[in-house]
């Protein structure tokens, strides 16, 4: 193997390296959806229910729960209060951890 091939290498392979580091400490914001979607998988999780089981107690579909907690979907404030009544929770108490999931509290 030529040597001098991966020397030149070398530069590349720095700036390659240090893009990656300072991508993976930088903070990226949420979207207002991301954010809700964590806090629904965090409540589910904290519950120990399924996205099935979740489904079934909140009679919402188990894709869109799916979808809402990879933040792809927007919640109605309907589905905001299923969610929050089966995951024994208020609903204003699942928008106050978004805000705070997103910092503008």
């Amino acid at each position: 193997m030529n040597i001098s091939f991966l020397l030149e290498l070398l530069p590349l392979v720095n700036r390659i390296f240090l893009l990656i580091l300072l991508f993976s400490t930088m903070e990226v914001a949420l979207t207002i959806e991301e954010a809700f979607g964590q806090v629904i998988r965090e409540l589910r999780k904290a519950k120990s229910f399924s996205q099935e089981k979740l489904s079934d107690v909140s009679t919402l579909n188990r894709t869109f729960i799916s979808h809402l907690e990879r933040g792809r979907k927007q919640p109605s404030l309907i589905t905001i209060f299923q969610l929050a009544k089966a995951l024994s929770i208020s609903a204003a108490a699942i928008t106050s951890m978004v805000e705070e999931k997103i910092g503008k509290k």
